[in-house]
């Protein structure tokens, strides 16, 4: 960067400065201060600026240019000495880079950088703002004192105000006998914030976004609530190592719980949290959580640890590990392989029901173990995979365990459109074990090939595409089954065509203009039968009934059964589309499947199915208006005359912060299913708006203003046993400055147990958040639950520009 040139206009007597007269008598200052001519040949060398991401100007500008800047000085009154000192009074302000000094008297020593200010003194240093009555600083290395300041603080969103502040850099300064609240400050002498943090002394790190308060009493309507000796809190949302607040929870299955967790900010890509908790039903338990993210591969591992549980006399244990990742061999011709492990393991049978909260597991009692090495390169890729089970059996009411696959060898290469057509083949090899006392069938080797070939015709209007595939099985099993032999084998074609037409029309309905399809699809399916009902299930099911599965081919799930199949689908649906944007109003559908001979493979319990004719499908999705969105299910038989299944749902949703989900599901009794009536409710809405405050919409995580109460919630009815099967209620209130939140959840083990649990919580907005949080169980079970507050935005220095 070149020297900064001197282009001050001829000097006044006073030297070093232009002094210019205004109307009224009222002077502006400018005053641009060159280097001398060491700094100006050291800025010679300095290489040009580059732009880095960041929010503040003292981290764009290294050290060494800043110096370089020029100062600008206004007031209305000036006197001093040339390259010496600069005295300004009357309306003076100061300004570097982002540093702008305002007061009554400004006096400022070149020599020594040093800037002294009195009466009604303000400091606005990148956005952060500190008011009093006198200044002393250092103006490049930002040293000084500030006496009795008021602060603001931009990115924390914070103010307060101290006996004194020491700047020790442009960093970091050291508030004594102080206050800090994010709440609003109201005018009037006699306004008490809400919630208020004092403390004897205050230690503020705005480079690692950390303040620390020693002597340090948190007060929350004036009445003492947390006092330590010290602690610290964020001024950002930058993450910082250190205890987090403790959390207290109370539930029927652990009694009173006490955690008390402290986080570890090991680097930006590292961090392990420490969660010691004491249970007065069951006694103490360790836990702790380590995550890790490398640019090749990223994971987490979490242990929990009771050396005694008093209610079960017994260790108790559980622990999970993730990782996903690349693993670069450095072969030519084999490249990268893809690696991924998800283990999970407990302790005992009873660890699902008595710590439900500690598993992330879709099926509690179900822990899997899971591993797999992937490769692939152009039109071939394979797979290595171990996957094993650990079944929490309940003696009352146990469980056929999943079989475990040790190992799952799997293969594919696939061509597209080569010569206007598709093939490809698929391998697979699975030596599938389980506990035999519980499956009752034996263990087994088996080996599966899937080759198929295709020609579509897709055209403007229409599509047709025929399909040949062949299905080729051999199974080596560990025990002789009932006719005594020890291996199978097993090989049936299919033959398929899929088929569709599109029609487009300008429809106009209830006064709006929209474009209308028509769309018919068949789809024909022949599989020749195959004797394969005495061979096991490994890992087979029958597939849903609904749209997606009754255009398939196989009736079936897995590798294990290959329905025989002369049948027919057709179906039409047709859609309402916007004819500017092409965005879906709504859709209708049916579709019903039409036998042409019976099927004869069927899964063990089942029957031949000989109906000419299947249930018949019906369904709906209408998002007529933004704020609506409805669906709508029916599985209808024509024989009996009435519905099989039947599911409705619908969502409303005029803003933010407001949403109401409702849904009813009926399925009758099928094999292996008991027959299930289910009505669903989940919202989030705030209750002012029944007393007509609506208040204003912030944005997503903002609220709606303060002073309002949220409802939340979710109510899980079972027609059929007449019980909430979940159910969790609760309120929400924000005071602006801090969230107020109180949840009772009740979740239902069995027919004659259930966990009940309240959560109590208090958040400090930008500070802290003390008691259990119940923000996970709000997210997980209530459609669109909105957090009040949420960092969505990014402060900006420039929003506090003077």
């Amino acid at each position: 960067m070149p020297p900064v040139p001197s282009i001050l206009p001829a000097r006044s007597p006073v030297g070093g400065f232009a002094l210019c007269h205004a109307a009224g008598a009222v002077a502006a200052l400018v005053l641009l201060l060159a280097a001398d001519g060491a700094r100006a040949q050291g800025a010679a060398d300095t290489a040009p600026l580059q732009l880095k991401p960041s929010e503040r100007l003292a981290e764009q500008v290294p050290a060494d240019v800043r110096e370089q800047l020029p100062t600008f000085f206004f007031g209305q009154r000036t006197s001093g000495r040339p390259n010496l000192e600069t005295v300004i009074e009357g309306d003076a302000m100061m300004r570097r880079g982002d540093t702008m000094i305002q007061a009554d008297r400004l006096e400022y020593d070149q020599a020594s950088d040093q800037a002294k200010a009195q009466g009604q003194v303000r400091i606005n240093r990148a956005g952060d703002v500190y008011e009093g009555p006198a200044l002393e600083l250092k103006v490049d290395a930002f040293e000084g004192f500030f006496q009795s300041p008021r602060y603001q603080l931009l990115r924390a969103g914070a103010h307060g105000q101290a006996s004194r502040a020491d700047f020790l850099d442009d960093k970091r300064s050291v508030l004594h006998d102080a206050t800090y609240t994010t709440c609003k400050r109201q005018p009037g002498p006699s306004w008490l914030p809400d919630w208020v943090l004092t403390a004897t002394t205050m230690n503020l790190d705005t480079e690692q976004d950390v303040g620390e308060a020693k002597g340090g009493v948190l007060r929350f309507m004036d009445v003492p609530v947390l006092a330590l000796p010290t602690f610290t809190f964020p001024l950002s949302d930058a993450r910082k190592s250190g205890f987090l607040p403790p959390t207290v929870a109370l539930d029927n299955l652990n009694g009173v719980e006490l955690l008390v967790p402290y986080y570890w900010n090991i680097a930006p890509n590292r961090d392990a949290t420490f969660y010691p908790s004491v249970m007065s039903k069951r006694g103490v338990m360790m836990g702790g959580e380590f995550r890790y993210m490398e640019p090749t591969y990223a994971g987490q591992l979490r242990l929990d640890y009771m050396p005694t549980d008093k209610l079960r006399d017994r260790e108790r244990w559980s622990y999970e590990a993730k990782h996903s990742g690349v693993i670069q061999t450095g072969v030519k011709g084999i490249g990268n392989l893809a690696f991924s492990l998800d283990a999970n393991r407990v302790s005992d049978n009873d660890y699902w029901r008595d710590f439900p909260s500690t598993t992330t597991s879709l099926t509690e009692r179900l822990r899997t173990t899971d591993a797999n090495l992937r490769w692939s390169q152009g039109d071939f890729s394979a797979g290595l995979r171990a996957l094993k089970y650990q079944t929490l059996q309940d003696v009352s009411a146990p469980i056929v365990p999943p079989y475990d696959r040790l190992p799952q060898i799997t293969g594919r290469y696939g061509r597209y459109d080569v010569g206007g057509f598709d093939f490809s083949v698929d391998a697979d090899y699975t030596q599938f074990s389980a506990d035999r006392s519980y499956t009752l069938q034996p263990n087994a080797k088996r080996s599966f090939v899937l080759g198929q070939i295709s020609r579509p015709w897709v055209r403007p209007g229409w599509f047709f595409t025929p399909k040949l595939q062949l299905h080729a099985a051999k199974y080596e099993f560990d025990a002789p089954l009932a006719s005594g032999a020890t291996s199978a084998t097993r090989t049936v074609p299919t033959f398929s065509i899929d088929s569709g037409l599109v029609f487009e029309r300008d429809a106009n309905f209830f006064g709006k203009a929209w474009r209308q399809t028509l769309e018919p699809r068949a789809f024909y399916v022949n599989t020749p039968y195959r004797e394969q009902n005495s061979l096991p299930i490994y890992d087979t099911s029958a597939t849903d009934f609904n749209f997606a599965t009754i255009y398939s081919e196989n009736t079936f799930t897995g590798n294990d059964r290959i329905s025989d199949s002369n049948v027919l689908t057709l179906g039409v649906d047709t859609r309402l589309l916007q004819p500017d944007t092409g965005a879906q109003v709504a859709r209708f559908g049916v579709a019903q499947r039409l036998r042409f001979k019976d099927q004869r493979v069927f899964l063990p319990g089942g029957a031949v199915v000989d109906d000419r004719v299947s249930d018949f499908l019906a369904g709906a999705s209408v998002n007529w208006d933004p704020l609506w969105s409805t669906d709508a299910t029916v599985q209808y038989n024509p024989d009996t005359r009435r519905s099989e299944r039947f599911t409705v749902s619908g969502k409303y949703s005029p803003g933010n912060y407001r949403v109401v989900s409702t849904a009813y599901r009926m399925q009758r009794a099928t094999s292996g299913l008991p027959e299930s009536e289910q009505v669903d409710v989940g919202w989030q809405w705030p209750l002012n708006d029944l007393w007509g405050d609506r208040g204003q919409d912030l944005g997503p995580g903002r609220g709606l203003g303060s002073g309002r109460w949220y409802s939340v919630g979710r109510l899980a009815y079972s027609l059929q046993d007449r019980q909430f099967v979940d159910s969790i209620m609760g309120l929400e209130y924000d005071g602006d400055c801090w969230i107020g939140r109180i949840v009772v959840e009740r979740i239902q083990r069995s027919n004659a147990a259930a966990n009940n649990k309240i959560m109590f919580q208090i958040e400090f907005v930008g500070l802290a958040r003390l008691g259990s949080s119940p923000l996970k169980t709000l997210r997980d079970n209530i459609p669109r639950y909105q957090f009040l507050r949420e960092q969505v935005t990014t402060s900006s220095r420039f929003g506090s520009y003077e």
